[in-house]
């Protein structure tokens, strides 16, 4: 049988969750599902770290663009958006802004399929729309889209993570450098070795 080889997910608690005091809670729960952190860190994010990480990418603003349209045209609201760029600028300003408002604890967690876990995990982008459960649904339900159109802010979701393993070798690499992530053996590891 072929082996399952670990990967590694960037999430950032953020300032909202800072703010909340609901850092141990998030962790634990990251934990506790057999994820293993090997780096963790809380800092402020400057303006540079914080445009790197939502770098506006083409296909990343069209794909929002046309899922926020569907969204508008279903609850019957008008787009002030006219074209995915300036949507797009529009978004990256109020996440980055959003990323300096506090500091926020950066952690890479370790783990067969841990982007998926994770994600999973956080739920939905909008926090209204997570499953029961996750740590958006419990900790951030009340927060929407349209509340955050109404205050011409970003979504305030409490936690980023990476959403493909690229993207998490990506993000990595910004907000860590390579002798601040740590290899060691836990018990989910020990099981791991069944799987050859």
């Amino acid at each position: 049988m072929k082996k399952i080889l670990p990967e590694k997910t960037l999430v950032l608690i953020k300032p909202d969750a800072i703010k909340k005091s609901l850092s141990g809670q998030i962790i634990s729960r990251l934990e506790s599902v057999g994820l293993k952190i090997i780096a963790i860190k809380m800092l402020w994010a400057d303006e540079n770290l914080a445009s790197q990480h939502y770098y506006l990418d083409e296909e990343w603003a069209k794909s929002v663009y046309e899922k926020t349209l569907a969204s508008y045209k279903k609850e019957g609201r008008e787009m002030k958006f006219k074209d995915h760029k300036s949507m797009g600028k529009h978004i990256q300003s109020g996440l980055i802004n959003f990323l300096k408002e506090a500091p926020v604890i950066a952690i890479v967690l370790e783990g067969t399929h841990a982007v998926e876990i994770v994600r999973k995990i956080i739920g939905s982008t909008e926090p209204r729309s997570s499953t029961p459960g996750t740590i958006r649904s419990d900790f951030a339900s009340i927060e929407s889209y349209p509340k955050a159109d109404l205050e011409n802010r970003a979504v305030r979701n409490l936690i980023h993570a990476s959403d493909s393993v690229e993207n998490a070798k990506r993000e990595i690499s910004l907000w860590f450098s390579p002798n601040e992530i740590h290899s060691y053996k836990n018990i989910h590891d020990f099981s791991e070795q069944h799987l050859e």
